[in-house]
């Protein structure tokens, strides 16, 4: 159930803007086509709304490889946006940290894996249960 959260403040207090290509890579047949830049982008800026209230925590685990959160991924977290059904949430419960699926059922709350070799979790009155932040954006790493 329990992941380690390695907490990892985003940094927003400097730009680094890469060029931007306007053709796809191909993932199929290669394509010789003349590659143009369409401009630059700043990742800070795409994968950053709200700096002051986001952070990073890399992933320990396999509960939601089905959600293509895998072993050794880049969390991007935001503490400001409102937990919703279906929203992937990091959780403090019981004392350990976890990265799951937010599902709202009339029983109460419950935390979803993304395989099926884990079980969902129940939120009871008595769990010890705190929302931490909404998943934004998932760094693969190869």
């Amino acid at each position: 159930m329990s992941m380690v959260l390695e907490i990892l403040h985003a940094e927003d207090n400097f730009h680094l803007e890469l060029p931007v290509y306007t053709n796809g890579i191909s993932c199929g047949m290669p394509n010789p086509q003349y590659e143009s830049i369409a401009g630059k982008m700043d990742m800070n800026k795409k994968l950053i709304q709200n700096p002051l209230t986001t952070f990073y925590a890399r992933v320990s685990g396999q509960s939601m490889i089905d959600d293509g959160i895998d072993d050794g991924d880049l969390l991007v977290i935001d503490r400001s946006l409102e937990p919703e059904d279906g929203k992937i949430a990091v959780c403090f419960i019981d004392g350990e940290f976890t990265c799951k699926r937010i599902k709202l059922k009339r029983d109460g709350i419950w935390l979803m894996p993304a395989n099926v070799d884990y079980r969902p979790i129940h939120i009871s009155e008595e769990s010890n249960f705190q929302i931490w932040g909404i998943v934004t954006h998932v760094i693969k790493s190869f």
